[in-house]
């Protein structure tokens, strides 16, 4: 198999692995990766596949992606790690950590839950899917384009993040967006029952998200029996962007 693009920051024996969310990219907790090198980890900033600088594929479902990963632990001899994914890179985390148990010391799993969620990000994937970069040749051109899909300016910021130049005076993205604007209901999927992995698993919810509920409880201890759920206050979905200050309280009070 190919292998997926990461940053790599610290060297040592902890590997610290980072799973980003659906169109995001690694790159995206470098502030957080230079906190966690500080203190003395080896942390990895994946791309997943048809995201960031990894390569692309028609092929996208979380077994996929697990397997990717797998493989990329594989290459880089890393034998355990500490595993942490937000979103999209929490539900990779989670396929994993129940098919991989062997690699896993410590799971950590940012706002998801490993129940089934209905597609809600059509609107952004046909506002990506609609850029015409012959004519959008700046970048406040494609944020005033895609303000009509995305009114929300914080949301158009983070798909921002995928505009880069391909070569001078032209402007592309990062994301496959030809095959993720047919996977919105892939992303939902949630877990199978007889998923479980039963190592130290920490689950971090916004408050203000919605993602993970109080009812949430009964399927978070059923796949992961020795879990521990943090609330971040003041944050929603993005929470380590939101409050970043009491989202790596609450993580390095937590992991070893």
């Amino acid at each position: 198999m190919k292998l997926l693009h990461s940053l790599i920051l610290g060297s040592g024996e902890r590997h610290l692995i980072v799973l980003h969310g659906f169109l995001g990219m690694g790159d995206n907790w470098k502030t957080h990766a230079k906190r966690w090198e500080s203190q003395g980890w080896c942390v990895h900033l994946i791309d997943q596949r048809n995201h960031g600088r990894s390569f692309w594929s028609t092929e996208f479902n979380y077994s996929i992606l697990a397997e990717d990963l797998k493989t990329y632990l594989d290459h880089h001899q890393i034998q355990k790690c500490t595993l942490l994914g937000h979103s999209m890179g929490g539900k990779t985390a989670m396929f994993f950590a129940t098919q991989n148990p062997e690699y896993i010391q410590q799971l950590l799993v940012a706002d998801i839950a490993p129940k089934t969620y209905a597609s809600h990000h059509q609107q952004i994937l046909n506002g990506l899917a609609s850029l015409d970069f012959s004519t959008l040749q700046t970048r406040t051109a494609v944020d005033q384009a895609l303000s009509d899909y995305v009114p929300e300016v914080g949301v158009r910021q983070f798909l921002l993040k995928n505009i880069y130049w391909v070569e001078k005076g032209q402007l592309g993205l990062r994301v496959n967006i030809e095959v993720l604007k047919g996977v919105g209901t892939i992303i939902g999927t949630g877990l199978e029952p007889h998923q479980q992995f039963d190592g130290p698993t920490l689950f971090l919810r916004g408050l203000q998200s919605g993602y993970i509920t109080d009812e949430d409880r009964l399927i978070l201890h059923h796949h992961f029996p020795n879990n521990v759920l943090k609330d971040i206050e003041k944050a929603g979905h993005w929470l380590h962007a939101e409050n970043p200050v009491a989202f790596l309280e609450a993580i390095e009070s937590w992991w070893k």
